[in-house]
């Protein structure tokens, strides 16, 4: 393996997210390759993650605003990934969620996509997706649902020049076989648990911490503690819809928003929590590990990832409580709930549980699974027929 050539092609690199952290821990598995990527605006702090690499980007790159609306290049998404040359790599690996997997390789290549997830609002969640950006009527409704219909059938084509997935969780899986045909072995991506110290001793109020955006839920959450005036609240994020979320919560001193905060604030609210709440249906969910990892038990809603993350009430060593509907009412009885069984959510367990999705077993993981696949492939080249 030391001697061949390995490129990795990422979407678009603007932040250090959950993607990102993927993409930079298989750099660090495959030191010598290369990395592509459609745009690359990050920081220097942000790209010593990746080893102080440069990605070679696409024609996008130079695009007006693209830095700050790279959205809205989306329908020439698919020409800009396959105009990315890894025509010299033995091996491709492709961090997906929504067109990297669609970079062009021959015969002679192996190609393994990691999927964080099938392209979500070109799918499944369309419809939610197109409701909550006002695309679901009019023309530019109309023109969106035509660009996704065209965007489907380019997604479906491209899953054939992939020779092996790996999904990020059970339930991204199943929507690869779903969406793909194609099954898919389930590597848990990354979570830096070594970061976030276990802290035994709780504090008397529950935390929230995500970008507010729609589909992320907060507002559900700070709805919900609205009505739960006895029980406090702290809240960090921010996004488009922090207005409306600071909104509800005005005149409610149970509840706390602190806008963005660097990581060590973060870290501190995450460890001296009483619970972490969780309201959104993620494909893997990094934070409600790092609560974990904290010590902190979680309180989820019971759809997606999570359900591979958290161990519920029903089980041996819990670490959480589930809640089955994106309600407040929902919400306000799992509250309930974990107060009533709180004596069982040790911290010790939420550490023990969150070091089962560490970085360097990832690494471990991944490195196992290409030498494997590399080797299988290079049999069934030298095959004679």
């Amino acid at each position: 393996m030391q001697n061949k050539k390995v490129s990795v092609v990422h979407e678009w690199l603007l932040s250090y997210a959950g993607s990102e952290q993927v993409t930079a821990r298989i750099l660090n598995v495959f030191p010598q390759s290369k990395l592509f990527s459609v745009v690359d605006f990050l920081t220097d702090k942000q790209r010593a993650f990746f080893g102080g690499r440069r990605a070679q980007t696409s024609f996008i790159q130079k695009l007006p605003g693209a830095h700050k609306h790279y959205q809205k290049y989306l329908p020439l998404m698919p020409l800009a990934i396959e105009q990315i040359d890894v025509s010299d790599a033995d091996i491709v690996i492709s961090s997906a969620h929504a067109i990297a997997k669609g970079v062009l390789t021959g015969p002679d290549q192996l190609h393994i996509s990691y999927v964080h997830s099938p392209m979500r609002y070109a799918w499944d969640l369309q419809h939610q997706y197109l409701r909550e950006s006002g695309l679901n009527k009019g023309l530019k409704g109309w023109i969106t649902k035509w660009l996704l219909h065209k965007l489907r059938i380019w997604d479906c084509r491209t899953a054939n020049g992939v020779d092996h997935f790996i999904a990020n969780s059970h339930f991204i899986a199943r929507r690869i076989k779903k969406i793909y045909g194609r099954d898919a072995t389930v590597i848990y991506p990354p979570v830096a648990v070594d970061e976030f110290p276990c802290v035994e001793q709780k504090e008397d109020f529950y935390f929230t911490a995500s970008r507010m955006v729609p589909y992320k839920k907060m507002n559900l959450i700070v709805e919900a503690f609205t009505q739960m005036p006895d029980k406090k609240l702290v809240v960090i994020g921010d996004g488009g819809e922090y207005k409306k979320i600071a909104a509800l919560a005005a005149g409610h001193s149970n509840i706390t928003l602190l806008g963005y905060q660097p990581f060590d604030v973060l870290k501190s609210h995450m460890q001296r929590a009483k619970a972490f709440v969780f309201a959104a249906e993620e494909d893997f969910g990094i934070t409600p590990v790092e609560a974990q990892a904290c010590g902190t038990p979680v309180i989820a809603f019971g759809k997606g990832g999570v359900l591979e993350t958290v161990r519920p009430l029903e089980v041996d060593e819990p670490t959480g409580v589930f809640f089955d509907e994106q309600t407040c009412a929902a919400l306000c009885h799992a509250v309930e709930r974990f107060e009533a069984n709180s004596s069982l959510l040790f911290a010790s367990n939420c550490r023990k549980n969150a070091e089962k999705f560490s970085a360097q077993r990832f690494e471990n993981e991944i490195s196992a699974f290409v030498l494997e696949k590399w080797t299988e492939f290079t049999a069934q080249k030298q095959i004679v027929y």
